[in-house]
């Protein structure tokens, strides 16, 4: 949130309850009674080159890795083991966020983010969603906009 505050960038935040353990994507849509398709999940891959790159897609949908490679210009991607999250992000799984990680690498997001006026994503720990444009996360973070969802 400093970083958008840095940028005079508007945004809201929800909370919501958690036990201290990851929430699954769709039940927090459902907790902060927002649609599905405007909460999305942050997620951390590897390649076979050993880079990492980011991709953000909607709760209810799943990464369709080949698309991600060829996106990515690599052979091939995996998502990162869950135990290497925090050494690679400094955010524990749950609660990874596209802004303020360890290291800024290449972040994609779905291509449909643009159909909404606002999307949700991690505020950076578990119980904590920031609502914003699309439009300024993607100018803020020179995110591409890519298909990369299973059909």
């Amino acid at each position: 949130m400093r970083i958008l505050d840095q940028h005079s960038i508007p945004y809201m935040v929800h909370e919501y309850p958690h036990k201290n353990e990851a929430v699954d994507g769709i039940h927090v849509a459902s907790l902060l009674n927002q649609n599905v398709e405007q909460v999305y999940k942050t997620l951390v891959l590897i390649s076979n080159t050993r880079q990492y790159f980011v991709f953000m897609i909607p709760v209810h949908l799943q990464l369709d890795l080949k698309k991600c490679a060829k996106i990515a210009q690599v052979k091939s991607v995996d998502m990162i083991p869950v135990k290497e999250i925090n050494k690679i992000t400094g955010y524990v799984r749950g609660g990874c966020s596209p802004l303020g990680m360890k290291k800024e690498y290449p972040i994609f997001i779905y291509e449909e983010c643009v159909l909404y006026d606002t999307i949700c994503f991690s505020g950076g720990k578990i119980g904590l969603q920031i609502e914003m444009n699309p439009m300024d996360l993607i100018e803020l973070r020179h995110i591409k906009c890519v298909d990369c969802v299973k059909a």
